[in-house]
Formats: C-alpha cells, sequence, structure tokens
C-alpha cells in the first residue's frame, strides 16, 4: 500500500466494542465507566497495544451516557462526576485534554471531524473517543429490589460541555406532550407517508421491509445487545402483546431499543506517529469527507417530511471525498426510527430501501441496540472492521442528533487521502436562511391537520398530538386532545386524519383540538367570569365598589401552584366583567410574605404543570381596563415582585422585602420582571438587580419610583385601602380611558409620537358616557357626584 501522505492526516489506527448482555454466562452489572474501559483496551489492542500507547495518549474525549443528558433519566446507582478522567484513570492514562461532549446521537461523527482536524493542527497526538451506556443492568437490578454503586469522585480538569439539550425541545412542544422521540418521530414519519399518498397500511409494510434486513445483520453481530433473530415484515408490523403500539406509526419493534449495556471506543492519531509507532499500515484507516450541520426547530421547517440539513450534510461529505454515492461499498444510516433512513437514505440519496449494499452494518437501533448518543461509536468500529478486510472500499456514517435535528457524516476508506479541512457555515447558512412557515401559538377555529401521531401508554392509545394549518391565514400551529377526551382520540384511529378538517382552541394547558365545534364547545364551554361563592386558595371580599383579593396560602409563604394562579385568573376575570366594581387590591395572607413566587416545592414534584394565559398570579399577561392595587406585606420574591410590578400602584409596608429572584434558581423573570423593571426604575440599576437576583427594601423601592408609598408594618392593607378611596372619588369611566391612554402612549418612543397618534376614539367614548354629563352636574350643583360607569 504506497502510504504517501502528509504525516499529519489523521486515521484512526484502533476500534474495540463490548456488550454486556444480561442473559450471558460472563454477566456482571457493570457501571457505565467500566464498560466504556473495556472498549477501550480493546481500540488500544486493535491498535497496538495500551502499555506501548499510554505515553502518547494525549486528549480522552467521551460521549454523554442518558443520565448525564437527560435528569430524568437518571437511575439511583449513582456515577463518575468525571466520566472521562473516570475513564483514563482506569486505564492508567493523563491526558493532558479531557472532554466531556454534549447529548445528541451525532456526537461520535461530530467529534470525529472535530478531533481530526485537532490531529491533522497539531492540537492533539492521540485521541480516545469513547462512550458506552448501562441502562439494561440499571433496571434489572431496580426491578430485581438489589443495589450497585457506580459512583466515583474523579479530579482532573474536563471541558464538559454540558447537556447540549438545546434546540431538543421547547416550552411549548413540552406542554403539548412531544418531550419523548417516537411522538415526535411519528410526526415527521406520517408526514413522510403524507407527502407519498401512502395509505396507513402501504406505509406500515414500508417501514417494515427497510427494517426487516437490518434484524437480519444484528443477528450476526458479535456485539448486538440483544440475541436477535431475523424478523419479517409482519413480525415487524403486525401489532400483539410483544410488540405492542408506541406511538403512531410505530409498534415496538420498529423504535429504537436504549435498555442497552453497551460500550465503544476509537483512537485517532497522525500518519506521522502511527509510522513511529510501528502501527500496522493496514489497520489505518482515512476520513476522506465530512460534515456537520444542524436543522431548524421542529416546527420551523418547511416540509416536515424531510431535514435538508441530514441530506445536505450527506451529499456534501461524499464531494468532499470525491466519490458518488455508488462507489460507498457499505453504509450506516442511524436507525432510530425508520423516517431517519428513508429521510437520508431513500429520499437525499436516491437509495432504494432494499439496496443490494445493506444501509446498516451493525443492525440498527431496534435490533443491535441503540447505546444513546454513543451509538455511532459502534457504527464506525464495525466499519473500520469491514473496510481493513476490502482495502479500498468505502464506507458512510450518517449520524443523527434530536429530531432530525442535528447530522453529522463521516466517508471513510483505508485507500490514503491527504487531509482536507471540510467547512460547513456556508451549508449551515443555506439551512439557516429557507422559508419557514408563520407560526401561531395560540390557535383558534377551524384548521387542518399538516401531520399527527397517536401516544399510546401499556399498549392502549391515551392521547393524539397533531401538527395543523389554520384555514384563515395557514398559519402552523400543533395541538393536543383534551386529557380523556376519548371520543377524538377514537376518531384519529378509525379514519387516516391527514388532511382532515379540525377545531382548534387555546387554552391555560395548551392548544386543544377536537373533529366538531360542537365537541369543542362541549369539552370547553365558555364559563361566565362570575365570581364564586368560596377558593380554596384565595379570599375575595367586595367592599362596594372596591374588590380586596388575599393570596391565602401563608404556609407556602403565598407562593403560587397551578391551581393557585388559575383562581387568581378567574378572579380578575370576574373584577374585570363587574361594571360595579372600579379598584382592587391584591395582597398576601399574614405578615410574612405577600407573594414568595412560584411553589418551587409544587415544580419539583413532577406533577403537571401550567399557567394561565393571563399570567402568573392572573394578572401578568393581562391587558386591564381597571386599576389593580399591590398591598405588599413582607416577602415579595421572584414572581411576587412579578405581580407587584404588573399592578398600577404598590404601596408597601417597611417590612416589605423585593427580589427578581428567579436567576439564583435556574430560572429568569420571564413573567414579566425582565420587561417591567428597566421600565419602572433607572435601567442600569434594573440591569444589577434582575442579574444577581438581590433583594431590595421598600425605602430603596420608594426612591427609584417603582413604589409609591409605605406604610408601618403590617399597614400595607390599610394604606392601600386608603389610596383606593381616592381614586374611587374619580369617575371610574374617566379612570378607565386614562389607563387605555397611557398604555397607548406606552407604545411610542416619544412624547410627541404619542400625542400625534392618540386615538380620537377614546375622547368618543368618553363625552357619550354618563360621567362626562354627571361631573360638570355634581361640580355645578355644589354636590357630590354620583359616577354611574357607563
Amino acid at each position: 500500500m504506497n502510504m504517501s501522505v502528509s504525516s499529519n492526516t489523521p486515521i484512526i489506527v484502533g476500534v474495540g466494542q463490548c456488550t454486556n448482555r444480561l442473559d450471558a454466562a460472563d454477566y456482571q452489572a457493570l457501571s457505565a465507566v467500566e464498560l466504556a474501559v473495556h472498549a477501550s483496551r480493546e481500540a488500544f489492542a486493535d491498535a497496538l497495544s495500551l502499555e506501548k500507547l499510554k505515553p502518547f495518549l494525549d486528549t480522552i474525549v467521551t460521549t454523554r451516557t442518558f443520565e448525564d443528558s437527560i435528569p430524568a433519566r437518571a437511575q439511583p446507582f449513582g456515577k463518575s462526576n468525571n466520566f472521562p478522567r473516570s475513564i483514563a484513570q482506569r486505564l492508567g492514562l493523563v491526558p493532558r485534554t479531557a472532554v466531556w461532549d454534549r447529548a445528541g446521537g451525532d456526537t461520535p461523527q461530530r467529534l470525529i471531524n472535530e478531533f481530526c482536524e485537532k490531529v491533522a493542527a497539531g492540537e492533539a497526538r492521540m485521541v480516545l473517543l469513547a462512550g458506552a451506556e448501562n441502562i439494561s443492568s440499571a433496571r434489572a437490578l431496580v426491578a430485581a429490589g438489589k443495589t450497585a454503586d457506580w459512583s466515583e469522585a474523579v479530579e482532573g480538569e474536563v471541558e464538559d460541555r454540558g447537556m447540549g439539550l438545546k434546540g431538543m425541545f421547547t416550552m411549548h412542544t413540552r406542554i403539548h406532550k412531544l418531550a419523548g422521540a417516537p411522538p415526535s418521530y411519528g410526526l415527521l414519519e406520517n408526514a413522510r407517508r403524507g407527502r407519498l399518498g401512502m395509505t396507513r397500511e402501504a406505509y406500515a409494510d414500508e417501514m417494515g421491509r427497510l427494517f426487516s434486513p437490518f434484524s437480519a445483520v444484528a443477528a450476526e453481530h458479535p456485539c448486538a445487545a440483544f440475541s436477535v433473530q431475523r424478523y419479517s415484515v409482519a413480525d415487524l408490523t403486525t401489532v400483539t402483546e410483544r410488540n405492542r403500539m408506541i406511538a403512531d406509526p410505530y409498534p415496538q419493534r420498529l423504535v429504537a431499543r436504549d435498555q442497552v449495556n453497551q460500550g465503544a471506543a476509537l483512537l485517532i492519531t497522525t500518519v506521522g506517529l502511527a509510522r513511529e509507532l510501528g502501527i500496522p499500515e493496514d489497520k489505518w484507516v482515512f476520513l476522506h469527507g465530512y460534515s456537520d450541520l444542524a436543522e431548524r426547530d421542529l416546527l420551523e421547517r418547511q416540509d416536515l417530511s424531510q431535514s435538508p440539513a441530514a441530506q445536505m450534510a450527506s451529499k456534501a461529505a461524499l464531494g468532499a471525498a470525491g466519490i458518488g454515492v455508488d462507489k460507498v461499498r457499505w453504509f450506516d444510516f442511524y436507525s432510530c426510527f425508520p423516517i431517519a433512513v428513508f429521510n437520508v437514505a431513500c429520499d437525499g440519496l436516491g437509495l432504494a430501501a432494499d439496496d443490494k449494499r445493506g444501509l446498516t452494518v451493525t443492525g440498527g437501533h431496534p435490533f443491535f441496540g441503540g447505546p444513546g448518543n454513543n451509538y455511532s461509536t459502534h457504527a464506525v468500529a464495525t466499519m473500520v472492521e469491514k473496510l481493513r478486510r476490502s482495502p479500498g472500499q468505502y464506507g458512510f456514517i450518517g449520524a443523527n442528533g434530536g429530531v432530525l435535528s442535528k447530522y453529522s457524516v463521516g466517508i471513510y476508506s483505508t485507500q490514503p487521502k491527504n487531509w482536507k479541512t471540510f467547512d460547513s457555515r456556508v451549508l449551515q447558512e443555506e439551512i439557516d436562511n429557507l422559508p419557514a412557515p408563520e407560526l401561531c401559538m395560540e390557535p383558534e377555529g377551524p384548521g387542518t391537520i399538516e401531520t399527527y401521531t397517536t401516544v399510546y401508554e401499556k399498549g392502549q392509545p391515551a392521547y393524539s398530538i397533531v401538527v395543523g394549518r389554520l384555514e384563515k391565514n395557514g398559519a402552523r400551529f400543533l395541538a393536543t386532545t383534551q386529557d380523556d377526551d376519548r371520543d377524538t382520540v377514537g376518531r384519529m384511529l378509525e379514519v387516516d386524519p391527514l388532511g382532515s378538517r379540525i377545531f382548534v382552541t387555546s387554552t391555560a394547558h395548551g392548544n386543544r383540538f377536537t373533529f366538531s365545534e360542537q365537541r369543542l364547545a362541549q369539552l370547553f364551554p365558555k364559563c361566565p367570569p362570575v365570581f364564586r361563592e368560596q377558593y380554596e386558595f384565595c379570599l375575595v371580599e367586595r367592599k362596594g365598589h372596591l374588590l380586596e383579593v388575599t393570596i391565602n396560602r401563608p404556609e407556602a409563604r403565598n407562593s403560587l401552584h397551578p391551581m393557585a394562579n388559575d383562581e387568581l385568573a378567574a378572579i380578575f376575570d370576574a373584577y374585570e366583567a363587574d361594571t360595579d366594581l372600579w379598584v382592587a387590591i391584591i395582597t398576601g395572607a399574614g405578615t410574612e410574605a405577600f407573594c414568595a413566587g412560584a411553589d418551587l416545592k409544587y415544580n419539583a414534584s413532577g406533577k403537571s404543570s401550567w399557567l394561565p394565559k393571563t399570567g402568573f398570579g392572573g394578572l401578568t399577561n393581562r391587558v386591564r381596563s381597571k386599576p389593580v392595587i399591590a398591598a405588599v406585606n413582607g416577602f415579595a420574591m421572584g414572581g411576587g415582585t412579578e405581580i407587584s410590578l404588573a399592578c398600577d400602584i404598590i404601596v408597601a409596608d417597611a417590612t416589605a422585602q423585593f427580589a427578581l429572584s428567579e436567576v439564583r434558581v435556574g430560572l429568569f423573570a420571564g413573567a414579566g420582571g425582565v420587561v417591567r423593571l428597566p421600565r419602572q426604575i433607572p435601567v442600569k440599576i434594573a440591569n444589577e438587580l434582575i442579574l444577581t437576583g438581590r433583594k431590595f427594601s421598600a425605602e430603596i423601592a420608594l426612591q427609584w419610583g417603582m413604589v409609591n408609598r409605605i406604610e408601618a408594618a403590617g399597614q400595607a392593607l390599610p394604606g392601600a385601602r386608603t389610596l383606593a378611596a381616592e381614586i374611587l372619588e374619580a369617575s371610574p369611566t374617566s379612570v378607565r380611558l386614562s389607563m387605555k391612554a397611557m398604555r397607548d402612549a406606552g407604545k411610542w418612543a416619544s412624547a410627541d409620537e404619542a400625542m400625534q397618534y392618540r386615538d380620537p376614539k377614546l375622547i368618543d367614548e368618553l363625552i357619550a358616557s354618563d360621567d362626562y354629563f354627571e361631573g360638570p352636574s355634581a361640580f355645578a350643583q355644589k354636590r357630590k357626584p354620583v359616577w354611574k360607569n357607563r
């Protein structure tokens, strides 16, 4: 073999894989670190030996386990505080650099691309890339009532790149139950079926024909996580107790299986160092072309059935390698779900599902195993072994992260090739500038289903999710069925819902849809905004034209959970609708706290959480027509300060303490605090308070103009009543129109603009009111006005 290439050319010289099956005779409940160490030893031995290569290893990079990627996936047996250094320590390595990468199935290939660049640039001499998952052991131990200790505390610097969850989900998708992989991919899969105009049955058959050969490959792979037989199309697509539905259109056997015990590792170095160390040339595998691209957020994609990023990355890597897809001998397309293969292999590269070369070298996620973010390390390791046995052939690795969100591609061969860096930035800019549909966050009215999925729990249909388009303007929206709406879920299963007409409404819990206006009205009846006789979390008292609202959770420092927020929203709805109420006061029960913000204990409980459309406390997102006074007694922390900022007037007692403290608990003052505080006090001071979360006193707030007046300790409510009485002496019509005029004026940067564009209808409304005539009459008659608020 002619190795006349530059000495700085990066190559893979060693690969290793291991599996630890529960049913194996030599099974041990190994930790993820131990599995990665085992695979790493194999990689060193494959290249030369650990002892000979140890002095030259200066960099270790690792993928992230699911446990370190998603807090909800944590198991009870502990983990390493420094995954890369734990592996290094067990191997007797002291690398200069340790990198703990972020989550994403694209991670292994992206790291190979990144560290081949670094090796070529002389920033690293030899790199160990490793990763593992032991979810199978963790779950088996829990099920058996057994225990283990996998905790490790290791010192040493590490570049921890974090969980990397950005782009994986949004608050909007989360409240619509679109946080898991099967529902998200189900939307994409059904969108593709719609684009192709296929029936459910025909598309199920296509998915089965795609994945049936994958199972045959896994059955022959020595490191597969399971003992697998070749599944027929019917085995994969027929729903049974052992192949129950997960999310439409996926039965269990078409879904990635992450309950595995698997590890894989690779060694990267340069041609020069490999020659110096005597690593045999028949071990060397070159990266001929590569690319890394990211897709837009799910709902921003023009066509949900395709990922331009994945397709463009694949073609760019082949172009960088200087070959066409016809020159590739082996492929491994990331196969968490069929759409991930269809999108790139079939729709992007024009391959047939039954291409005789095969579309996987491992057997894929449902059959070989889906070890979290580390699957493609196994794919590359297997590809390297195949290429070594067939010198000069080419292999294609496609690695996917998120919901077809990130795609990394590598083209490999034993054929020598000088290194050439590939810059994906121009392509990324093209993707970022692709047209995106208008998104409606709070849709109302009729629409059409663009795509959908129905999610199953314990084999039974639980709820449906749709992406739709509004009839009135074509805007895209996301919606789910209402809890326990069996009628709509049943209809989703009875007919092919693609293209069906639906009706959608926005609620505090997210957008909800049905197939008829009547059903929507039945589920969400229009309740008149009236006061209840009794509230669970609030006290409500009306005194003539004054309404007093007391947050009544003193045991929780008047913090608010979703149910308390709902009550406050309903109370202020009723206040706005009641023409006989002209001023309101909001305060907190007891003397310790006005409101300590969100109930963090409730939030940490894992229970369902939501916020009324009118915002925190039913006030922070509300456009009001009547004044509300905050009577702040004691602490007003986080959301408590945001409620007070949303009020028109603040009366505080001498003990009052304010703070936008959200940054101290990993949040930010998103209920209006970051908007209102810089508009109510000097901007630089507001910046400091928001960014530090520091408390400040009522006296300081008074100096800055945020608080109107300070009363003695415990006297905030009486002080607010006095101020409310002054407002009640004025015309409620004039007060209401004054509030609207001030709100409208706030939209303009200057007073001149505000005056130029003021609304003449406000004056028209005023002069047509009874109060407009009552004021002058009472003045002339030297009597107190009798306001009518009409």
